[in-house]
C-alpha cells in the first residue's frame, strides 16, 4: 500500500455522495501503523449510516469527511451498498473492532496509545482491560474533555499533552459529528493519527454492552442500540436509516 494514500491512487466508493475507502483489513491496519510510526498528523473517519446520512445533508460535514486521509465503511449497509456499486469483497470496518486489533498490534511493536473522550470512569476502567489484554501496550495518556466547547488555553494543553506524549494514534470517542469535527480541526495540529472510534470505550469498557456477534453479522447491531436506549436514539435511527434506504435507491437506480 502506498504510504500516504494519496487522493490520486485512493480507491474510494461514493456511497449516497460520501467517498468511502475500499480496504481490506488488512490495508487499514498497515497504513495506520505506517503513518503512527512516522507522526504523521491524519484523520481516519469510520463511517456508520448516521455518518453518510448526515453528509448528505450537511455540506460542512460532508467537507470533512471529503478530507479525511481515510474513511472506511462502518455498519453493514454502508459495506453492503459498495458491493453493491461493484466493489464485490468489501467488509465492514467498523470503529471498536478496528481499535481492538489495532491495539493488539500495537502491544507488540511497543507502540504507545492516545485516549481522548469519554467519561472519567469510562477511561480508567478502558485503560485496566487494554492492559489485561494487551499486557506490551503503551498507553501514553488519556483525557476526558468537558462537555462544554474547550477554551482557546485548554485546548491547546490538550494538543500538547497529546504531542509530548508520544503517541502514535489518538483513538477519539466523542460521537458523530463531533469527533469528526474536533479531528479535522486538529488535524496539522496533533503530530498522530487520530481515529473516530464512536462508543468504542464504552464497549471496551463494559458500560454500554454490545450487540451479540450474530446480530452484527447481520447488519442489525443498530436495532440492539436502540432497544438498550429508545428514548434516546429511536429517532435518530428511524430517521436516518430511512433517508438512508431512499438515497441509496435512487444512487442504485441512477446508475
Amino acid at each position: 500500500m502506498d504510504r500516504h494514500l494519496d487522493n490520486d491512487q485512493r480507491a474510494v466508493s461514493s456511497v449516497i455522495g460520501a467517498p468511502i475507502d475500499s480496504l481490506s483489513w488488512s490495508q487499514v491496519l498497515t497504513c495506520l501503523a505506517i503513518w503512527a510510526a512516522a507522526r504523521e498528523s491524519r484523520y481516519v473517519c469510520i463511517c456508520n449510516v448516521h455518518s453518510v446520512v448526515t453528509a448528505h445533508h450537511n455540506q460542512d460535514f460532508a467537507k470533512v469527511i471529503r478530507e479525511a486521509d481515510m474513511a472506511t465503511p462502518d455498519g453493514s449497509p454502508v459495506a453492503w451498498l459498495m458491493r453493491r456499486m461493484g466493489v464485490s469483497r468489501q467488509e465492514r470496518i467498523n470503529g471498536p473492532d478496528l481499535m481492538w486489533q489495532y491495539c493488539a498490534e500495537a502491544a507488540q511493536r511497543g507502540e504507545s496509545i492516545y485516549l481522548y473522550g469519554g467519561m472519567p470512569q469510562t477511561l480508567e476502567i478502558l485503560q485496566r482491560k487494554l492492559l489485561e489484554q494487551f499486557p506490551g501496550l503503551t498507553i501514553a495518556g488519556a483525557c476526558s474533555p468537558p462537555f462544554r466547547p474547550l477554551t482557546t488555553e485548554e485546548d491547546a494543553a490538550v494538543v500538547d499533552a497529546i504531542n509530548a506524549s508520544g503517541a502514535g494514534t489518538v483513538w477519539v470517542s466523542l460521537g458523530c459529528p463531533k469527533q469528526e469535527q474536533w479531528m479535522a480541526e486538529h488535524c496539522g495540529r496533533i503530530n498522530a493519527v487520530m481515529v473516530g472510534v464512536g462508543a468504542a470505550f464504552d464497549y471496551h469498557a463494559g458500560t454500554i454492552q454490545r450487540a451479540p456477534l450474530w446480530m452484527q453479522q447481520h447488519g442489525l447491531e443498530w436495532l440492539h442500540r436502540v432497544c438498550s436506549e429508545p428514548r434516546r436514539l429511536w429517532k435518530r435511527y428511524l430517521v436516518t436509516n430511512t433517508l438512508f434506504i431512499v438515497h441509496a435507491v435512487r444512487q442504485l437506480l441512477g446508475r
